[in-house]
Protein backbone atom coordinates (compact mmCIF):
# COMPACT_ATOMS: atom_id res chain seq x y z
CA UNK A 1 0.00 0.00 0.00
CA UNK A 2 2.68 2.65 0.83
CA UNK A 3 4.21 2.57 -2.66
CA UNK A 4 0.82 3.14 -4.28
CA UNK A 5 0.22 6.11 -1.96
CA UNK A 6 3.64 7.48 -2.89
CA UNK A 7 2.93 6.99 -6.60
CA UNK A 8 -0.47 8.68 -6.35
CA UNK A 9 1.09 11.61 -4.49
CA UNK A 10 3.85 11.93 -7.07
CA UNK A 11 1.44 11.97 -9.99
CA UNK A 12 -0.69 14.55 -8.15
CA UNK A 13 2.18 17.00 -7.72
CA UNK A 14 3.94 16.24 -11.02
CA UNK A 15 2.13 19.02 -12.98
CA UNK A 16 3.15 21.53 -10.30
CA UNK A 17 6.83 20.62 -10.55
CA UNK A 18 7.01 19.93 -14.28
CA UNK A 19 4.04 21.24 -16.31
CA UNK A 20 3.07 18.84 -19.07
CA UNK A 21 4.51 15.79 -17.31
CA UNK A 22 1.09 14.13 -17.33
CA UNK A 23 0.27 14.82 -20.96
CA UNK A 24 -0.51 11.85 -23.21
CA UNK A 25 2.78 12.21 -25.05
CA UNK A 26 4.77 12.46 -21.81
CA UNK A 27 3.10 9.37 -20.35
CA UNK A 28 3.55 7.38 -23.56
CA UNK A 29 7.27 8.16 -23.49
CA UNK A 30 7.58 7.34 -19.79
CA UNK A 31 5.54 4.13 -19.55
CA UNK A 32 7.77 1.97 -21.81
CA UNK A 33 10.77 2.67 -19.58
CA UNK A 34 8.64 1.98 -16.49
CA UNK A 35 7.70 -1.34 -18.08
CA UNK A 36 11.35 -2.27 -18.71
CA UNK A 37 12.23 -1.44 -15.11
CA UNK A 38 9.23 -3.43 -13.87
CA UNK A 39 10.36 -6.52 -15.78
CA UNK A 40 13.95 -6.23 -14.53
CA UNK A 41 12.74 -5.55 -10.97
CA UNK A 42 10.41 -8.53 -11.19
CA UNK A 43 13.45 -10.70 -11.90
CA UNK A 44 15.31 -9.11 -8.99
CA UNK A 45 12.33 -9.80 -6.71
CA UNK A 46 12.62 -13.54 -7.34
CA UNK A 47 16.19 -13.48 -6.04
CA UNK A 48 15.50 -11.14 -3.13
CA UNK A 49 12.50 -13.24 -2.06
CA UNK A 50 15.04 -16.04 -1.50
CA UNK A 51 17.27 -13.81 0.60
CA UNK A 52 19.80 -13.06 -2.15
CA UNK A 53 20.70 -10.09 -4.30
CA UNK A 54 21.59 -10.16 -7.98
CA UNK A 55 24.28 -7.91 -9.50
CA UNK A 56 24.25 -9.56 -12.93
CA UNK A 57 21.38 -7.43 -14.25
CA UNK A 58 23.46 -5.21 -16.58
CA UNK A 59 25.32 -8.13 -18.16
CA UNK A 60 22.19 -10.21 -18.81
CA UNK A 61 20.33 -7.25 -20.32
CA UNK A 62 23.27 -6.21 -22.48
CA UNK A 63 23.90 -9.73 -23.78
CA UNK A 64 20.27 -10.22 -24.78
CA UNK A 65 20.32 -6.83 -26.51
CA UNK A 66 23.42 -7.80 -28.50
CA UNK A 67 21.77 -11.06 -29.55
CA UNK A 68 18.74 -9.11 -30.76
CA UNK A 69 20.72 -6.47 -32.67
CA UNK A 70 24.35 -7.22 -33.47
CA UNK A 71 24.29 -11.00 -33.90
CA UNK A 72 21.68 -11.06 -36.73
CA UNK A 73 23.64 -8.33 -38.55
CA UNK A 74 27.01 -10.06 -38.33
CA UNK A 75 25.96 -13.69 -38.78
CA UNK A 76 22.75 -13.48 -40.79
CA UNK A 77 20.95 -15.45 -38.09
CA UNK A 78 17.15 -15.00 -38.08
CA UNK A 79 16.05 -12.45 -35.49
CA UNK A 80 13.63 -14.81 -33.67
CA UNK A 81 16.37 -17.41 -33.26
CA UNK A 82 18.88 -14.82 -32.07
CA UNK A 83 16.35 -13.43 -29.60
CA UNK A 84 15.64 -16.93 -28.28
CA UNK A 85 19.37 -17.49 -27.79
CA UNK A 86 19.57 -14.20 -25.89
CA UNK A 87 16.81 -15.34 -23.54
CA UNK A 88 18.50 -18.73 -23.18
CA UNK A 89 21.80 -17.05 -22.32
CA UNK A 90 20.11 -15.12 -19.52
CA UNK A 91 18.53 -18.29 -18.13
CA UNK A 92 21.79 -20.24 -18.34
CA UNK A 93 23.63 -17.43 -16.56
CA UNK A 94 21.00 -17.57 -13.82
CA UNK A 95 21.36 -21.35 -13.60
CA UNK A 96 25.13 -21.10 -13.12
CA UNK A 97 24.62 -18.48 -10.40
CA UNK A 98 21.97 -20.56 -8.67
CA UNK A 99 24.09 -23.71 -8.61
CA UNK A 100 27.13 -21.80 -7.33
CA UNK A 101 25.11 -20.11 -4.57
CA UNK A 102 22.94 -23.04 -3.49
CA UNK A 103 25.12 -26.09 -4.11
CA UNK A 104 28.57 -24.63 -3.42
CA UNK A 105 27.41 -21.99 -0.90
CA UNK A 106 29.38 -19.15 -2.48
CA UNK A 107 28.24 -15.66 -1.48
CA UNK A 108 25.56 -14.30 -3.80
CA UNK A 109 27.31 -10.96 -4.07
CA UNK A 110 30.52 -12.57 -5.31
CA UNK A 111 28.90 -14.98 -7.78
CA UNK A 112 26.54 -12.47 -9.38
CA UNK A 113 29.25 -9.83 -9.67
CA UNK A 114 31.56 -12.36 -11.33
CA UNK A 115 28.82 -13.51 -13.69
CA UNK A 116 28.11 -9.91 -14.63
CA UNK A 117 31.77 -9.49 -15.60
CA UNK A 118 31.63 -12.66 -17.70
CA UNK A 119 28.47 -11.56 -19.49
CA UNK A 120 29.89 -8.10 -20.19
CA UNK A 121 33.01 -9.74 -21.59
CA UNK A 122 30.89 -11.84 -23.95
CA UNK A 123 29.00 -8.70 -24.99
CA UNK A 124 32.23 -6.90 -25.87
CA UNK A 125 33.49 -9.93 -27.77
CA UNK A 126 30.32 -10.32 -29.84
CA UNK A 127 29.84 -6.61 -30.52
CA UNK A 128 33.52 -5.71 -31.02
CA UNK A 129 32.70 -2.55 -29.08
CA UNK A 130 30.15 -1.25 -31.58
CA UNK A 131 26.36 -1.37 -31.21
CA UNK A 132 23.98 -2.89 -33.73
CA UNK A 133 20.46 -1.97 -34.81
CA UNK A 134 17.28 -3.93 -34.17
CA UNK A 135 15.26 -5.26 -37.08
CA UNK A 136 12.63 -2.81 -38.27
CA UNK A 137 9.64 -5.02 -37.47
CA UNK A 138 10.96 -5.86 -34.02
CA UNK A 139 11.57 -2.18 -33.33
CA UNK A 140 8.09 -1.25 -34.55
CA UNK A 141 6.56 -3.82 -32.21
CA UNK A 142 8.60 -2.65 -29.20
CA UNK A 143 7.75 1.00 -29.85
CA UNK A 144 4.14 0.28 -30.83
CA UNK A 145 0.92 0.63 -28.85
CA UNK A 146 -2.44 -1.06 -28.51
CA UNK A 147 -4.80 1.91 -28.60
CA UNK A 148 -3.06 4.25 -26.10
CA UNK A 149 -1.26 1.55 -24.13
CA UNK A 150 2.37 0.84 -25.13
CA UNK A 151 3.06 -2.78 -26.02
CA UNK A 152 5.88 -2.92 -23.48
CA UNK A 153 3.51 -1.81 -20.74
CA UNK A 154 1.05 -4.57 -21.66
CA UNK A 155 3.82 -7.19 -21.56
CA UNK A 156 5.02 -5.95 -18.16
CA UNK A 157 1.48 -5.86 -16.76
CA UNK A 158 0.82 -9.44 -17.87
CA UNK A 159 4.09 -10.66 -16.33
CA UNK A 160 3.38 -8.86 -13.05
CA UNK A 161 -0.19 -10.21 -12.87
CA UNK A 162 0.89 -13.79 -13.67
CA UNK A 163 3.70 -13.65 -11.11
CA UNK A 164 1.38 -12.29 -8.43
CA UNK A 165 -1.15 -15.03 -9.15
CA UNK A 166 1.47 -17.78 -9.11
CA UNK A 167 2.91 -16.63 -5.80
CA UNK A 168 -0.40 -16.19 -4.02
CA UNK A 169 -2.74 -18.73 -5.61
CA UNK A 170 -0.69 -21.80 -6.50
CA UNK A 171 0.98 -24.46 -4.39
CA UNK A 172 4.30 -23.97 -6.19
CA UNK A 173 4.19 -20.23 -5.57
CA UNK A 174 3.35 -20.56 -1.88
CA UNK A 175 6.10 -23.12 -1.42
CA UNK A 176 8.51 -20.79 -3.21
CA UNK A 177 7.72 -17.97 -0.78
CA UNK A 178 7.88 -20.37 2.18
CA UNK A 179 11.38 -21.45 1.16
CA UNK A 180 12.44 -17.81 1.07
CA UNK A 181 10.95 -17.14 4.50
CA UNK A 182 12.50 -20.13 6.25
CA UNK A 183 14.45 -22.71 4.21
CA UNK A 184 15.08 -24.95 7.22
CA UNK A 185 11.37 -25.19 8.11
CA UNK A 186 10.42 -25.78 4.47
CA UNK A 187 13.02 -28.54 4.23
CA UNK A 188 11.56 -30.26 7.30
CA UNK A 189 8.17 -30.21 5.60
CA UNK A 190 9.60 -32.13 2.64
CA UNK A 191 10.01 -29.21 0.23
CA UNK A 192 12.96 -29.44 -2.15
CA UNK A 193 14.37 -26.09 -1.17
CA UNK A 194 17.41 -26.18 -3.46
CA UNK A 195 15.22 -26.56 -6.55
CA UNK A 196 13.16 -23.50 -5.64
CA UNK A 197 16.23 -21.43 -4.77
CA UNK A 198 18.02 -22.27 -8.02
CA UNK A 199 14.88 -21.64 -10.05
CA UNK A 200 14.73 -18.12 -8.62
CA UNK A 201 18.02 -17.23 -10.33
CA UNK A 202 17.01 -18.95 -13.57
CA UNK A 203 13.73 -17.02 -13.80
CA UNK A 204 15.52 -13.81 -12.81
CA UNK A 205 18.10 -14.24 -15.59
CA UNK A 206 15.33 -14.92 -18.09
CA UNK A 207 13.47 -11.75 -17.07
CA UNK A 208 16.64 -9.61 -17.23
CA UNK A 209 17.27 -10.92 -20.73
CA UNK A 210 13.69 -10.17 -21.75
CA UNK A 211 14.01 -6.62 -20.40
CA UNK A 212 17.23 -6.10 -22.37
CA UNK A 213 15.67 -7.59 -25.49
CA UNK A 214 12.63 -5.29 -25.36
CA UNK A 215 14.71 -2.23 -24.49
CA UNK A 216 16.97 -2.89 -27.47
CA UNK A 217 13.95 -3.04 -29.76
CA UNK A 218 12.50 0.13 -28.31
CA UNK A 219 15.75 2.11 -28.64
CA UNK A 220 16.47 0.57 -32.10
CA UNK A 221 20.22 1.22 -31.80
CA UNK A 222 21.00 0.70 -28.10
CA UNK A 223 24.25 1.24 -26.29
CA UNK A 224 26.14 -2.03 -25.84
CA UNK A 225 26.02 -1.55 -22.05
CA UNK A 226 22.38 -0.48 -21.90
CA UNK A 227 21.70 -2.34 -18.65
CA UNK A 228 23.99 -0.34 -16.37
CA UNK A 229 21.25 2.06 -15.24
CA UNK A 230 19.04 -0.84 -14.16
CA UNK A 231 21.45 -2.31 -11.64
CA UNK A 232 20.48 -0.25 -8.60
CA UNK A 233 17.05 0.85 -9.81
CA UNK A 234 15.86 -2.77 -10.01
CA UNK A 235 16.90 -3.30 -6.40
CA UNK A 236 15.31 0.01 -5.37
CA UNK A 237 11.99 -0.96 -6.97
CA UNK A 238 11.92 -4.25 -5.08
CA UNK A 239 12.75 -2.57 -1.76
CA UNK A 240 10.21 0.22 -2.29
CA UNK A 241 7.68 -2.48 -3.15
CA UNK A 242 7.93 -3.78 0.40
CA UNK A 243 10.02 -6.91 -0.19
CA UNK A 244 12.15 -8.05 2.71
CA UNK A 245 15.85 -8.29 1.89
CA UNK A 246 15.99 -11.33 4.17
CA UNK A 247 13.49 -13.12 1.91
CA UNK A 248 10.01 -14.53 2.27
CA UNK A 249 7.93 -11.44 1.60
CA UNK A 250 7.52 -9.97 -1.89
CA UNK A 251 4.68 -8.52 -3.93
CA UNK A 252 4.89 -8.45 -7.71
CA UNK A 253 2.14 -5.81 -7.89
CA UNK A 254 3.92 -3.53 -5.42
CA UNK A 255 7.20 -4.02 -7.29
CA UNK A 256 5.51 -2.94 -10.52
CA UNK A 257 4.05 0.09 -8.73
CA UNK A 258 7.49 1.00 -7.41
CA UNK A 259 8.94 0.78 -10.93
CA UNK A 260 6.24 3.17 -12.13
CA UNK A 261 6.97 5.52 -9.22
CA UNK A 262 10.74 5.56 -9.78
CA UNK A 263 10.43 6.13 -13.52
CA UNK A 264 7.96 8.99 -13.11
CA UNK A 265 10.16 10.47 -10.38
CA UNK A 266 13.15 10.47 -12.74
CA UNK A 267 11.09 12.05 -15.52
CA UNK A 268 9.76 14.79 -13.27
CA UNK A 269 13.17 15.61 -11.83
CA UNK A 270 14.73 15.81 -15.29
CA UNK A 271 11.80 17.81 -16.69
CA UNK A 272 12.25 20.28 -13.83
CA UNK A 273 15.74 21.00 -15.16
CA UNK A 274 17.77 18.97 -12.67
CA UNK A 275 20.93 17.18 -13.73
CA UNK A 276 21.39 13.42 -13.75
CA UNK A 277 23.41 13.66 -10.53
CA UNK A 278 20.50 15.37 -8.78
CA UNK A 279 18.17 12.70 -10.15
CA UNK A 280 20.30 9.98 -8.57
CA UNK A 281 20.44 11.87 -5.27
CA UNK A 282 16.67 12.22 -5.21
CA UNK A 283 16.24 8.53 -5.96
CA UNK A 284 18.66 7.63 -3.16
CA UNK A 285 16.88 9.96 -0.72
CA UNK A 286 13.49 8.44 -1.52
CA UNK A 287 14.84 4.92 -1.09
CA UNK A 288 16.47 5.81 2.24
CA UNK A 289 13.25 7.45 3.46
CA UNK A 290 11.21 4.41 2.47
CA UNK A 291 13.56 2.06 4.34
CA UNK A 292 13.48 4.29 7.44
CA UNK A 293 9.68 4.56 7.43
CA UNK A 294 9.37 0.78 7.15
CA UNK A 295 11.30 0.44 10.43
CA UNK A 296 9.07 2.85 12.32
CA UNK A 297 6.77 0.78 14.61
CA UNK A 298 3.53 2.51 13.65
CA UNK A 299 1.48 -0.33 15.15
CA UNK A 300 3.20 -0.03 18.52
CA UNK A 301 2.83 3.76 18.47
CA UNK A 302 -0.89 3.43 17.71
CA UNK A 303 -1.38 0.94 20.55
CA UNK A 304 0.52 3.26 22.90
CA UNK A 305 -1.79 6.14 22.02
CA UNK A 306 -4.84 3.97 22.64
CA UNK A 307 -3.47 2.73 25.97
CA UNK A 308 -2.83 6.27 27.20
CA UNK A 309 -6.15 7.55 25.90
CA UNK A 310 -4.45 10.04 23.58
CA UNK A 311 -6.18 10.56 20.24
CA UNK A 312 -4.18 12.80 17.87
CA UNK A 313 -6.34 15.14 15.82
Amino acid sequence: MPVWVMAAGLFAISPLIAPGSLSISALQSMLPFAAILAIAALGQSFVISQGGIDLSVPGAMALAAVFATKVPQTTGMPVPLAAALGLLAGAVGGLVIGVAVVRFEIATFVVTLAMNAVLIGVVLQLSKGFPGSAHRRFSEFAAGSLWIFPNLLIIAAVLVAVTQWLRRRTVVGRRFMAVGANPAAARLLGVRTSAYQISAYVVAGLLYALAGLLLAGYLRTPDILLGNTYQLSSIAAVVLGGSLLTGGMSSALATGGAALFLTQLSQVVLAAGATTSVQLLVQAAVLALAVILRRVPFGAISRLFKATGFHPR
